[in-house]
């Protein structure tokens, strides 16, 4: 088994869970099997009790952990299943450290930080390294980040045990990556070291000495700064990557691979990498980064969430997003709209605010309406649901916005004006959503619905959502939630068009929901985010964007197969290239040339007849609508600018 470890110097946030996601993604691309744990240094158990703004979403994996957001990088860069130990906190060591105690293993000692401490951490990387995450294969490459920054005090611990973990599995088997900030002061206009030359002494104090330095900095730094760095860090000038601030976090890998690092790797660890099947590797990669640069024609979603001022709330459902567009040949354009200000409470305080935001959610090519927890917002959320069914928007709803959809269509299409979920009014007269059995009420970790769960489809139901999943029997998607759709409500949603096309194996449980007459109305009780990938996007985020620019139906008849021309990054102005051309040359008929007197050419026309000709045709093929096809592209995007 071979391990890199991923540590962080100067800040937090620097880019370590890309940056060790990369390296798995360079690994995979060589025929390895690579695995990766996340390490934690916080006291929780587990991310399940975290407010969003303190370390962004809580990503939930197939087991039902409730996990660090980078994880769901791992999972998706190397497409792997990862489960519960991959996740390391301190909470958890300390825990079982406890545990064996109480229980009589470590009688007549004094447990202690050294060794205690540190050799569960050692144990529990080696046991969970050996974990298969993909098929039954035994993994090859541990990828482990420890997060926070060299220097925590509660990350001490850790840095111990792996200092003692370097001699255990003996040096070709161990190398340590070390990310740093090379920051650009406007003030000097040149890059300063000598943070990362802090950096690294620290870590090297700790015992730890770095293979790799990663520098990450706002713009490519020079070779001078890599030497120099070089000198002061005790590497080699070609141990030193840069790199900068990408379009796309999919040019990481491609990035570290043009800087050697699979050539380092092969020959540090031993890795015996066949070097001349290279040309093949990372060529799905190098593709997917060029459809990111090349896709030119826009789709805007609007999130309306509760927790928008944090982008990281929402990693998932905006990487799914993203994942969705590109198969769909757009570039994603996100909104993010505080549901809140969507309020009748914010018209009357903050009127312009309100105006504001509804003018950004009406502008929007389609809607999502992603989860949370708690009564703030819940009316915004509410109330975008009802504006997108009347006004035939494409709408998502996932986890609270599947409920959000429902008390919405009970409010006002079952006339039960109170209708309410128990979590924000437990005495409503229409508990439409109610809390489950898993719900304890004095303890709030790990009491929810969690992991992969089945989602059994209506039999005889032909609804958009099966045929996008390929029109399986049933499903498996991962869950998190307390509160349910209640079902003694079910038959009254259904008599007024509400259709639950897909429900738990005991249909007891409401999981999916469509409308009938609408071009995508459909709201999920799992959160999908979870398994779309890069190259394998969720089918309801596929469904919102192609409904957003008016292609689903041509997809659903194709079988559920983008055509050629869609597939085709070059087509992405070629389309509409050839719609403007058809415009053009019926408004051709109809136009005179100018008389005039200056030079003419062979074929008749002047110099001056070619600009004037230029100039009206460009005007009438801006302003004739074909079918369908008016002076923008039908998806707020001006043709002239594409």
């Amino acid at each position: 088994m071979k391990y890199i470890l991923v540590t962080g110097g100067v800040i937090s946030g620097v880019g370590k869970g890309v940056i060790a996601s990369s390296f798995g993604t360079l690994l995979k691309s060589c025929q390895l099997d690579v695995t990766s744990i996340k390490i934690d240094p916080y006291i929780n158990i587990d991310a399940g009790t975290f407010s969003p703004y303190e370390h962004g979403e809580v990503y939930v994996l197939e087991d039902g952990a409730e996990v660090d957001l980078d994880l769901g990088n791992y999972e998706r860069f190397l497409d792997i299943t990862l489960h519960r130990d991959n996740n390391i906190t301190t909470g958890k060591i300390y825990k079982l450290v406890i545990e064996k105690e109480r229980t009589g293993e470590y009688l007549g000692k004094t447990v202690q930080v050294v060794p205690h401490i540190t050799d569960a951490i050692q144990e529990w990387v080696e046991r969970v390294a050996q974990t298969p995450v993909q098929g039954s294969s035994k993994p090859q490459v541990c990828i482990i980040e420890l997060g926070g920054t060299i220097g925590d005090i509660e990350g001490m611990p850790f840095v111990e045990a792996f200092r003692q973990f370097q001699f255990r599995v003996k040096r070709e088997n161990f190398c340590v990556a070390h990310v740093s900030l090379v920051p650009l002061p406007k003030a000097t206009g040149e890059p300063k070291t000598k943070p990362t030359q802090s950096s690294v002494r620290e870590l090297r104090g700790c015992g730890l000495s770095p293979d790799l330095i990663v520098c990450r900095s706002e713009k490519p730094i020079g070779l001078e700064v890599k030497e120099k760095i070089s000198n002061f860090c005790h590497v080699g000038p070609d141990q030193v990557i840069c790199i900068p601030d990408l379009n796309s976090i999919y040019h990481v890998p491609l990035l570290m691979e043009q800087n050697g690092v699979i050539e380092y790797l092969n020959e540090r660890l031993q890795l015996n990498i066949d070097m001349s099947k290279r040309t093949k590797c990372l060529q799905q990669w190098r593709d997917l980064a060029r459809r990111t640069e090349t896709v030119r024609r826009e789709v805007s979603i609007a999130i309306v969430g509760k927790y928008t001022k944090f982008t990281d709330s929402y990693a998932s459902v905006v990487k799914a997003l993203q994942h969705a567009a590109l198969a769909a040949n757009r570039k994603l354009v996100l909104v993010f709209i505080e549901s809140c200000q969507l309020e009748q409470e914010t018209l009357v305080s903050e009127p312009s605010k309100y105006h504001k935001e509804w003018q950004r959610l009406c502008d929007s090519d389609g809607i999502l309406v992603p989860g949370g927890f708690g009564s703030r917002g819940m009316e915004g959320k509410i109330r975008a649901c009802r504006w997108a069914r009347e006004n035939r928007k494409p709408m998502l709803g996932i986890c609270l916005g599947l409920q959000a959809a429902v008390i919405e269509y009970a409010r006002n299409k079952l006339g039960l004006t109170d209708a309410n979920t128990t979590e924000i009014d437990p005495q409503t007269g229409n508990a439409l959503v109610i809390d489950m059995p898993e719900h304890h009420t004095g303890q709030l970790g790990g009491t929810m619905r969690l992991g992969k769960r089945t989602t059994v489809f209506a039999e005889g139901c032909s609804s958009i959502i099966r045929k996008l999943y390929g029109n399986p029997k049933s499903i498996e998607e991962r869950h998190r939630h307390r509160y349910e759709v209640n079902p003694k409500y079910v038959p009254q949603l259904e008599e007024h068009g509400m259709r639950f096309v897909g429900t738990d194996e005991d249909k007891t449980r409401m999981e999916i929901i469509e409308l009938r007459d609408h071009p995508y109305f459909v709201a999920t009780q799992y959160h999908p985010e979870y398994l779309s990938r890069p190259l394998k996007p969720s089918p309801p985020f596929l469904g919102l964007i192609l409904a957003s620019v008016d292609r689903l139906t041509q997809y659903i008849q194709r079988g559920c197969r983008l055509s050629p021309r869609q597939l085709s990054d070059a087509s992405s102005d070629e389309e509409e290239t050839v719609v403007g051309l058809a415009g053009a040359t019926k408004s051709l008929s109809v136009l005179t040339l100018p008389a005039t007197t200056a030079p003419t050419s062979s074929n008749g026309l002047s110099r001056n007849d070619y600009k004037s000709n230029i100039s009206t045709l460009l005007e009438n093929a801006g302003a004739w609508e074909g079918p369908g096809v008016g002076a923008t592209n039908g998806h707020g995007g001006d043709i002239e600018e594409e």
